[in-house]
């Protein structure tokens, strides 16, 4: 794709979610929104083929079914309550609606069906944005909402650690696995929203570092299956040595980043008197950590296959910038000490 039209759909993709996260009327975050989510439909397509023509035709159809339904409960509690705002009290119903349209842009189960397949189909980068950076602007709202349904998000946060750690257990593709790592992950943060809305947002902030991280080490080494994993070391093997670590950090293992968010979210849990919910997403957390033991194994303790046409590709040698790759890097190992300075 050209440059310029780069930069074009890039700076859409900005405004959009600045849109969203500026505005306190629905209407402005349904019109940022809609930005966002037109300027990274050619950014999928781009490559012309036919599993990312697929993948950007469902995002599209998802995404403009939550749009109309957000539109909807927006309006319906403009008629209720006579007011636009996003932090004024709402009405029950539209106030749940509005949830679940929120719930289907981010793709937090039962509505994710969509994100594994969507992810598929795209190259790493462009699934890089899409895990990261079109998270935002529907967790802006969440977070923003007046007195939010405790039960439902509770709900949906249970349900998607659930699904996200059984979806990729069966999995081999890299993109399915990190869509399931996906939802568990905001499974996580939506169900502490409602009791702390700065943890959920630094639970949020750790997973962009960790999974930026990951899905640059994938495109990085070329690989998109756990089959090619295996030979990932011959091409990069400091990075090959550090990327099980990034790995483990997703799944919560102490003393890694990825440890802080889920232990603070149960200790909270905790003290709000849901200790079974706290329980039965720390059980939950197992199934995810299994999956991610299973891409570690592959990275660091398979023998990768030595013929000829296995290890012709060996020999040109990995180049590229990895001055991002290494600071997402170190954000998803180390930052676990710095736990007191950042709840503070």
């Amino acid at each position: 794709m050209n440059p310029y039209t780069l930069i074009i759909f890039f700076t859409a993709l900005g405004l959009g979610t600045s849109l969203t996260f500026l505005s306190s009327h629905w209407l402005l975050a349904w019109m940022g929104l809609e930005m966002s989510t037109l300027a990274i439909i050619p950014l999928m397509a781009q490559h012309h083929h036919p599993r990312a023509t697929e993948a950007a035709t469902k995002y599209f159809i998802t995404q403009a079914a939550a749009a109309a339904m957000l539109l909807f409960a927006a309006i319906s509690n403009a008629w209720m309550t006579g007011q636009w705002s996003i932090t004024q009290i709402m009405h029950p119903l539209p106030n749940s609606l509005l949830i679940l349209a929120l719930a289907l842009k981010l793709g937090l189960a039962p509505t994710h069906v969509w994100l594994p397949e969507v992810l598929q189909g795209l190259d790493l980068t462009t699934g890089m944005i899409l895990s990261t950076w079109q998270k935002l602007a529907p967790f802006a709202l969440l977070l923003q909402i007046h007195e939010s349904n405790p039960h439902l998000l509770l709900i949906l946060g249970l349900t998607s650690i659930l699904v996200g750690g059984w979806g990729g257990l069966n999995q081999t593709q890299l993109r399915k696995i990190l869509a399931y790592s996906s939802i568990a992950h905001l499974g996580w943060m939506v169900m502490i929203m409602q009791f702390s809305p700065s943890m959920a947002l630094m639970a949020l902030l750790t997973y962009i570092a960790m999974t930026s991280s990951t899905f640059m080490v994938f495109s990085f080494t070329k690989s998109t299956t756990t089959n090619a994993l295996s030979t990932s070391w011959t091409t990069a093997p400091v990075i090959t040595a550090l990327a099980p670590l990034a790995l483990l950090s997703l799944g919560g293992l102490p003393p890694l980043t990825g440890f802080m968010p889920k232990w603070l979210i149960i200790q909270e849990l905790t003290k709000q008197q849901l200790a079974p919910a706290a329980t039965v997403a720390a059980l939950a957390a197992l199934l995810s950590l299994y999956f991610y033991l299973r891409l570690t194994y592959s990275m660091a303790m398979t023998i990768s296959p030595n013929n000829t046409p296995a290890t012709s590709p060996w020999r040109l040698p990995t180049k590229g910038n990895t001055m991002l790759l290494s600071l997402t890097l170190i954000l998803a190992l180390m930052l676990l000490p710095m736990t007191p300075t950042i709840m503070a």
